[in-house]
């Protein structure tokens, strides 16, 4: 027991420190790509660089010098025009992870061992790599695998899928790479190295420390495994900021989490907008949405929207929730400017949590709550303007709703039945309209409610007489992309096609069909008593 209190307070000794030392030296074009800075190799000015708080510029000659404390990361902001080494299975390698006093016996889960002495000159390579301001990145939410057939789930389903697809710049995972079990974050690694393309990730709140005596250190497996927690990069007219908005132990009570933001990390975005000009899109990457004063520290919102108030160009993207959801903030909501804040709450490739049934390719289908079905985004940038599209494991690339209906009506007799329509990557702002056979286009009626084509499925797994292989998925929630309308049976018998068209936040169109019969009407048949 004294000997966890002595670490206890050595820790926090270590942090409450004032930085004992600056780190310092070169951010250089490596000509000849072999890691490290050769007398011909000239130094690339103007490119930022921080320890995770301050942010700082190089020189005429490609210098950087930063405070430097116990417990840093130092990283390069990879700067527009510019690509940053990788390693065997595409981790981007921009930082330097400088722990001389770290404590990895603290840690049920392997941690960065002690640093030992600051090199002389702490360097950064970079690439020349000319960037198009038209590019696509893949989005994927909560990956979540808590054992080896998970991962397997998560690379046959998701990663085979997009193993060699062409025009992708790269791709991030919002969080919870692993599932409260830090040792599978290597076999996500190996998975999502397979892609084939640079990868990104964000820490999630079932990818920290649990032992952590303060929140600075519940991403200490994540930095080992990943790098720094909070970080910033450009590609295009594009600023990226990535950060942990885990707060742990939750402030509140010393239990849980908290969403939410350190100081430091406020600092840090701060400190890495000075060096961004207005014009570029800033796009923030964290784990937990801001929606909720629940489950994310209003106050933190209030303070990272002050910060973003004079860029006119913003979104973010998040996890975490297993649903899918398109979130806006206005003024009410802490936004400061008249055009609402965007937030893509994304929909996750562990689906819900690799359960449902077991599909012919031996994978769980894992349809989340809200009936969105497992998958993942394609987020398409355009200068500083952006688009989203939902893809659907398995299904064609142009399958973007789910049309529930009868199969077969009675003719000409009211019904209560009806259309809904689960428009997956749908929100408020979009338009949902059907026609049948090639009548009149008319509006439906967005609602927020459980899906039935999931509740459908739900039922089958509870009144089914054998057990089912796989497992039976969670309960239903509420889906806000929803849109109903009746059912006509004022047709003529036979076969009617029914065509939705949806019109998105970004003005652009889809339409799907489908059919159903209608029948005459068999009416009452009563049994003659003998």
């Amino acid at each position: 027991m004294k000997r966890i209190f002595f670490l206890f307070f050595s820790v926090l000794l270590c942090l409450s420190a004032k930085p004992q030392s600056k780190v310092s030296g070169y951010v250089y074009d490596d000509i000849n790509n072999n890691g490290k800075k050769d007398r011909k190799e000239q130094g690339i000015a103007g490119v930022a660089v921080s320890n995770g708080r301050e942010v700082t510029v190089t020189d005429s000659k490609g210098f950087y010098s930063l405070p430097l404390g116990n417990d840093n990361i130092i990283f390069v902001i990879k700067p527009e025009g510019y690509q940053v080494p990788h390693d065997a299975n595409n981790l981007p390698r921009f930082y330097y992870i400088h722990k001389p006093e770290s404590h990895p016996e603290m840690f049920r889960y392997k941690t960065t061992s002690p640093t030992g002495k600051l090199p002389k000159s702490v360097d950064f390579a970079l690439l020349a790599a000319p960037e198009s301001d038209t590019f696509t990145a893949l989005v994927f939410g909560d990956p979540q695998p808590y054992n080896l057939e998970e991962i397997d789930f998560f690379f046959r389903g998701v990663v085979s899928e997009i193993k060699g697809m062409q025009g992708i710049s790269f791709g991030i995972s919002l969080g919870d790479l692993a599932g409260n079990n830090l040792d599978l974050h290597q076999p996500y690694i190996q998975a999502i190295g397979q892609a084939g393309i640079p990868w990104y990730n964000v820490m999630g709140n079932h990818d920290m420390n649990l032992e952590a005596p303060a929140d600075s250190l519940a991403d200490e497996t994540i930095e080992m495994n990943f790098g720094p927690a909070n970080y910033s990069f450009n590609y295009g007219k594009v600023h990226f900021i990535v950060l942990d908005d885990i707060l742990y132990p939750d402030p509140r009570d010393g239990k849980s989490y908290w969403g939410g933001f350190r100081e430091s990390q406020l600092e840090f975005i701060k400190n890495d907008l000075r060096y961004v000009d207005k014009d570029k899109l800033i796009v923030l990457a964290f784990h937990i949405p801001m929606y909720n004063d629940n489950s994310f520290r209003p106050e933190d919102r209030r303070r990272l929207f002050e910060l973003l108030k004079d860029y006119p160009y913003t979104v973010s993207l998040s996890a975490h929730t297993h649903i899918q959801q398109q979130l806006f903030y206005d003024k009410e909501k802490d936004w400061f400017r008249n055009k609402p804040h965007h937030e893509y709450n994304a929909g996750t490739t562990c689906g819900d949590w690799y359960s449902g049934e077991i599909n012919e390719r031996n994978l769980p289908e894992t349809t989340m709550r809200d009936g969105t079905p497992q998958g993942y985004a394609f987020m398409r940038f355009s200068g500083n303007q952006y688009t989203l599209d939902y893809k659907v494991v398995g299904k064609p690339a142009d399958y973007r709703m789910n049309i529930y209906h009868p199969k077969v009506v009675p003719h000409n007799k009211k019904t209560s039945a009806g259309i809904v329509v689960n428009f997956f990557m749908g929100s408020a702002k979009d338009v949902v309209e059907y026609r049948i056979d090639d009548s009149e286009w008319k509006r439906m009626q967005r609602i927020e409610a459980p899906d039935p084509a999931y509740l459908e499925l739900l039922y089958r797994w509870d009144r089914t007489d054998e057990l089912m292989p796989g497992s039976r998925p969670s309960n239903a929630v509420t889906c806000t992309h929803l849109w109903q309308t009746a059912i006509p049976t004022k047709l003529s018998l036979g076969v009617h096609t029914i065509e939705v068209k949806a019109t998105d936040m970004f003005g652009r169109t889809f339409i799907q069909k489908s059919t159903y019969r209608v029948e005459k009407d068999k009416g009452m048949k009563y049994l003659k008593s003998q």
